[in-house]
């Protein structure tokens, strides 16, 4: 039998690279500079981030800044919300077709995504129900592939039927997410189990509510910070994790479910879309572990033993603190926490009180960090900071959190791979070069 522990010994013996190597060969790790800059390895019109500006011939750092086909996220924000809309929808034409849709065009689109949330008949039956996970972004991969297998046209890469396929996810994602949830709370977990199916009519994040709760019932704040959370966590630039794997797995010609299969598959991981659980817990254990929430002093403290790695996973990371190209500030998270507040407020004095508690650790953090840690740039709060606490007072489970993510994000993934298609024919190939030691084969009876 084969003996694994020891062969993963060797695995990491055999596969180590010195990281000396990286700078003698001039390669950027993580396609990133040493300053944290990203490489520059594409073109899009989609969305950008700024977070330096030019100051005579120094890059110098300043409030981030975010924008959807030429938009700041803060004059959309604005715009929706001033006419007392959600936005969910405004945003996604505007992602997908580049302008913002008239009037006609917005009601278009809202009643084509309504009319396609549904499932392939017995789809929630045979495929969601038959191997319930905790892991909800499993079976949302699995059920974006089995989905593929009822499409007669899933090997169709026209533009034409990409959209069609693209806005069918859009639409059936939250089902699929919530979906998946009942059937692991109600077969792991013995809680009662309730499949609702949203009325076409209803937003995307009045939908997700409806089929999450038993009364189908939420407030107007409930729906609109949901809205928002969607709407900020839509779309961030062609060179996060998930949104690059689609360019890649795209530019390999393959069929939209394995594209956004990858996709998932990459945005699930802890370094990319998990972050908001990390913050719940971090913040969970803080509260456990302090006698006073008031007490800035006993926070301090706190967060200082977190960077030691004396408390909490001890990993050394405040959570929810830092991004990889904002500096100053996010502005997802800066629009996001006037929200969470008055979503907060609504929820009475419990939640008003832990939301004040997010802002001291907010304002504490990044000094403390600033002061223990050598950086490049400023350290703010990112939106994951503020976003697991809102799906908390929305009574998500957590197995939710990443999942809601998705529901957003494909629509970004959806806009790249059109554009992806749309201009690019080659296959994303980078250089890998090789620093082994050449070797000569031995014969099997000489093998030690």
């Amino acid at each position: 039998m084969l003996d694994l522990n020891k062969m993963a010994g060797v695995c990491q013996k055999e596969d180590h690279l010195e990281a000396s190597l990286y700078t003698r060969h001039q390669v950027k790790r993580g396609l990133r500079d040493l300053d944290g800059k990203g490489v520059l390895a594409g073109l899009t019109n989609i969305s950008t981030i700024h977070s330096q500006v030019m100051d005579g011939d120094k890059l110098i750092s300043n409030e981030g800044e975010l924008r959807y086909r030429g938009i700041t996220i803060n004059e959309l924000v604005e715009g929706f919300v001033s006419e007392e809309r959600l936005g969910f929808e405004e945003i996604s034409y505007l992602l997908l077709f580049g302008a913002l849709p008239t009037q006609v065009e917005l009601a278009e689109f809202k009643e084509s995504i309504g009319k396609r949330r549904t499932l392939p008949t017995n789809f929630v039956r045979d495929v969601i129900m038959k191997a319930p996970s905790h892991n909800i972004m499993n079976v949302m991969s699995r059920s974006v592939l089995t989905l593929g297998c009822y499409d007669q046209k899933a090997d169709d890469i026209s533009i034409e039927n990409v959209l069609d396929q693209s806005l069918s996810l859009i639409a059936t994602f939250p089902m699929i997410a919530v979906y998946s949830y009942h059937a692991y709370n109600h077969y792991s977990k013995g809680e009662s189990m309730y499949i609702h199916r949203p009325d076409e009519h209803l937003s995307t994040a009045e939908a997700i509510l409806t089929m999450l709760r038993p009364d189908k019932k939420y407030t107007f704040q409930e729906a609109q910070t949901l809205d928002m959370a969607l709407v900020l966590h839509m779309e961030h630039g062609g060179g996060n994790n998930s949104t690059f794997t689609t360019r890649v797995v795209t530019s390999s010609g393959t069929d939209t479910y394995s594209t956004i299969a990858a996709a998932l598959g990459s945005l699930k991981g802890p370094k990319h879309g998990g972050a908001n659980i990390k913050v719940t817990q971090m913040m969970e254990d803080l509260k456990t572990n302090i006698t006073n929430c008031e007490d800035e002093n006993e926070i301090r403290d706190y967060l200082e033993k977190i960077l030691n790695k004396e408390a909490f996973d001890k990993q050394g990371l405040i959570y929810g603190m830092g991004h990889a190209v904002y500096a100053e500030s996010d502005p997802r998270a800066e629009i996001f926490k006037h929200y969470v507040e008055k979503l907060a407020v609504e929820k009475g004095s419990e939640a008003a009180a832990e939301f004040n508690l997010y802002r001291k650790v907010e304002r504490l953090a990044p000094e403390i960090i600033m002061k223990k840690r050598k950086v490049y740039k400023g350290v703010s709060a990112n939106i994951d900071f503020f976003s697991g606490f809102v799906y908390h007072m929305l009574d998500l489970p957590q197995e939710l959190y990443t999942p809601m993510f998705a529901i957003a994000r494909i629509v970004g993934w959806s806009a790249h791979r059109i554009e992806e298609l749309v201009n690019v024919q080659k296959i994303i190939r980078p250089a890998y070069m090789e620093v082994s030691e050449n070797r000569k084969y031995q014969e099997i009876k000489e093998r030690k």
